[in-house]
């Protein structure tokens, strides 16, 4: 968790800009995408080796 203030002399605009910044350098979004659907472990293993099946792939396409 984070607190973000305003600092003086600073826009609304900037200061939305430096929260939205903050929470994605934070991955509070992405970790709310992953806990608002519950996935089975057995689900993440699969989405794990179609990632690494992927990136193997893409791996020998650069390198041919």
């Amino acid at each position: 968790m984070f607190v973000i203030k305003k600092k003086k002399g600073e826009s609304d605009d900037k200061l939305i800009a430096r929260f939205r910044k903050k929470t994605i350098v934070e991955g509070v979004m992405q970790e709310y995408r992953d806990r608002e659907h519950y996935k089975k472990p057995a689900e993440r293993r699969k989405e794990a080796k179609y990632r690494i099946a992927h990136s193997i792939e893409l791996e020998k396409k650069r390198s041919y």
